[in-house]
């Protein structure tokens, strides 16, 4: 029994000597693990692609919320919505009349933005 035990010992430390041999020979030049291909957003007929800008008058509300930033689907919902009520956009400025929609969400999006 106390042989077992002795060479429970001897096994488990040369396994852990192992492991720190195989950690100490990792050279120092290796490139880092890439994460996967960021996968580009898409949106169809007045959806921005490739930093392309987004329609508020012509875009979806999923097509909104896919593009902009901080919109969410009901925001987006609710673009779409008083875009149907009141009329096209005539400003982008306009936007910020959208329930939900505040001046600091307005200027992070202005790039993305188009009439």
């Amino acid at each position: 029994m106390e042989k077992s035990w002795y060479y429970a010992i001897i096994f488990s430390g040369l396994l852990t000597a192992g492991v720190g041999h195989a950690l100490a020979e990792t050279p120092k030049s290796a490139e880092p693990a890439r994460s996967p291909a960021r996968v580009e957003k898409t949106v169809d007929k007045g959806g921005a692609v490739n930093g392309e800008k987004v329609s508020i008058n012509q875009a979806s509300a999923s097509e909104l919320a896919k593009v902009l930033n901080g919109v969410g689907l009901r925001k987006a919902e609710a673009i779409v919505s008083y875009r149907k009520q009141y009329g096209p956009f005539t400003a982008i400025e306009q936007l910020s009349e959208v329930p939900g929609i505040g001046e600091a969400l307005l200027k992070r999006n202005l790039a993305n933005l188009k009439l």
